[in-house]
């Protein structure tokens, strides 16, 4: 007996993009997790789809003025940086981290995360954070960089990409 995988759940990626949709729900602030969504973001919009970027929890410090210029990476607990783990918590270690990793990713000639987000927006990218999210940081949309559309709860973010690929990051 053969199990066939409902249609709607098989995302189409034919020639014709018109109407293609794709929804990142950025959950992290960190600076390693905030380039994920970023680029992926960047691509799809110049492959002519429609995005949206959700920022919750954490991924507020994305869109947050008061963070955004200064997130950071951490090597303690991440054992993808190859590094004994002991190393990571040491004082100061934070620091130089994420001092490497913005050489690194500056050296590629990739911008940082606001410039990232400004490149979105101007190529049509749509900027959301979540309602319950900024709530529970006690944030305001003043709180938030400029070209955010609006504070919306999840289930109308859920509305409004209906149809849509999502990914969770």
């Amino acid at each position: 007996m053969t199990t066939e995988i409902p249609q709607a759940l098989i995302p189409k990626f034919e020639d014709d993009d018109t109407g293609r949709k794709i929804a990142f729900i950025c959950s992290k602030g960190n600076l390693d997790m905030a380039y994920p969504g970023l680029i992926l973001a960047n691509a799809a919009l110049g492959e002519g789809v429609e995005v949206h970027l959700f920022f919750t929890f954490w991924g507020l410090d994305m869109i947050s003025k008061k963070h955004m210029d200064s997130l950071k990476f951490t090597p303690l607990g991440n054992t993808a940086t190859h590094m004994p783990q002991g190393l990571g918590g040491l004082p100061g270690m934070t620091a130089v981290a994420t001092s490497m990793m913005r050489k690194q990713i500056a050296s590629i000639g990739v911008p940082g995360v606001p410039e990232m987000l400004e490149q979105i927006v101007a190529s049509g990218g749509h900027l959301w954070a979540c309602r319950m999210s900024t709530d529970m940081q006690h944030l305001e949309m003043g709180d938030l960089y400029d070209a955010v559309e609006g504070i919306i709860s999840a289930s109308d973010f859920i509305e409004m990409t209906e149809g849509a690929q999502l990914l969770f990051i």
